[in-house]
């Protein structure tokens, strides 16, 4: 039997993009060496490798997809198959990385596959980063942060939002422009 993976070439897994590489350079700016630091939805774990290497900080990745946790552990990543903060224990990140899927899409237009849960945050981008922020706290240390990319095409106003209504405040530490959208990388802390 043929390998899904190996027969779209990596297709299945999202591969860093402007995105990955903005929250990458953010993140990498603001932590230090004995972070202990979580990518959620490590993907192909460029963004846990890049701040790894930056800071010298101890970085897990963990992914839903099979196929991603594969590539992040061939890439040097350690990371985790897991549902978001499913597995974690409260209180054991210093620091916690996401990149979300966040494109606003139709559930009609959705196809079944990695690929798409990487790309979809369903009808307004927000299907994954609402109950990401919902339990986010739940594994940081009092002190710590989360690194979190949001795009104009979910609503920036409405991640901070729903951001607050679950104990956590920050700001816009980095930005992008793009013809179609503003990428931001948006520090949050626990209130």
């Amino acid at each position: 039997m043929t390998d899904l993976y190996e027969e779209r070439g990596g297709a299945q897994v999202y591969q860093p993009a402007e995105d990955s590489d903005l929250l990458a350079r953010a993140a990498a700016r603001r932590l230090g060496r004995d972070e202990r630091i979580l990518d959620v939805g490590t993907g192909s774990g460029y963004v846990a490798a890049t701040v790894a290497a930056a800071t010298g900080a101890r970085v897990i990745g963990a992914d839903v997809s099979p196929l991603a946790v594969r590539e992040a552990r061939e890439r040097g990543v350690p990371v985790v198959r897991a549902n978001l903060l499913d597995p974690f224990r409260d209180g054991a990140f210093d620091a916690v990385l996401f990149n979300p899927p966040y494109l606003p899409t139709d559930p009609e237009a959705e196809w079944d596959d990695w690929m798409e849960r990487a790309l979809s945050g369903g009808p307004d981008g927000r299907r994954v980063i609402d109950p990401f922020l919902a339990d986010v706290r739940r594994i940081l240390r009092p002190d710590g942060r989360v690194f979190l990319l949001a795009s104009s095409l979910t609503d920036v106003e409405a991640v901070r939002e729903t951001a607050r209504e679950s104990g956590l405040d920050g700001e816009v530490i980095a930005e992008e422009s793009f013809p179609f959208e503003r990428l931001v990388v948006l520090e949050l802390v626990p209130t």
